[in-house]
């Protein structure tokens, strides 16, 4: 069974699993009073969206997002806060299409993918569950769902994030205590791979007496554990534009 996390609303600060957010969001007073007072008379329409990763639903995002940004506005979004390390391609499932960055057209190997220049509107529908993909190499995978739409005042901002999970934690594999800081990705499956930062430095010097390091894979790089369902993968270090702990608009005290 997937690991259970639990975030914070954006709104009251409170904290709830995944699926008691998304409760929690639809009868939020903070929240319900804060859309009450936007001012401005032009209406926008808005999707609410939950990403959660593929194989590891523990990583999760409810965010709002406007109507009428495209794919790409979405994809870049994704980017930013979760999956960007080398400018790798990505694509998105909606109802068995493929939508992509740079879209095939030639037919030749079967049929082309789409342009994400459509815009969500377009594409998008409550209740749906759409796919996605980073790097089509060592890819990272994520589901998509359309949780619900509603139709308010025009805001700055096309992408607002309404929770997201608390940072996940883990021991270091070697002392078994610390919380670790870094992750070695040619370990990831063999259960070795977590480091905190007494030991990443026992791994990086050579013993006194024979000279041999520690760790057989001491120059093979670190990776640090951050927030995101790419953590440890390809050369993922994690969002410059977000910070791993997601900031409510209201500490709850």
């Amino acid at each position: 069974m997937a690991q259970q996390t639990r975030g914070l609303c954006k709104y009251c600060g409170k904290e709830y699993t995944r699926g008691g957010m998304l409760r929690h969001l639809a009868a939020c007073k903070e929240r319900k009073a804060a859309l009450e007072k936007e001012d401005g008379k032009r209406k926008c329409g808005y999707f609410e969206l939950v990403l959660c990763g593929k194989y590891d639903s523990a990583y999760w995002l409810i965010i709002e997002v406007s109507d009428t940004a495209t794919l790409s506005d979405l994809d870049q979004f994704i980017r930013d806060i979760w999956v960007e390390c080398c400018g790798h391609l990505s694509a998105f499932e909606i109802n068995g299409e493929e939508y992509e960055a740079m879209s095939d057209v030639d037919c030749l190997w079967g049929r082309p993918s789409k342009s994400m220049e459509y815009k969500l509107k377009d594409v998008l529908a409550v209740g749906m569950r759409i796919g996605y993909e980073y790097d089509f190499g060592s890819t990272t995978e994520l589901v998509i769902k359309v949780q619900d739409y509603r139709t308010g005042v025009c805001q700055q901002d096309e992408v607002t994030i309404l929770s997201r999970n608390n940072p996940l934690e883990f021991v270091c594999s070697v002392c078994g205590k610390n919380k670790a800081k870094w992750i070695l990705p040619e370990r990831y499956y063999e259960g070795d791979v977590f480091r905190c930062e007494e030991c990443l430095k026992t791994d990086s010097e050579p013993d006194a007496e024979s000279g041999d390091f520690e760790d057989e894979d001491f120059e093979n790089y670190y990776l640090p554990v951050c927030n995101s369902p790419r953590m440890g993968v390809c050369g993922y270090e994690g969002s410059e534009c977000f910070p791993d702990c997601f900031e409510p608009d209201k500490v709850q005290k």
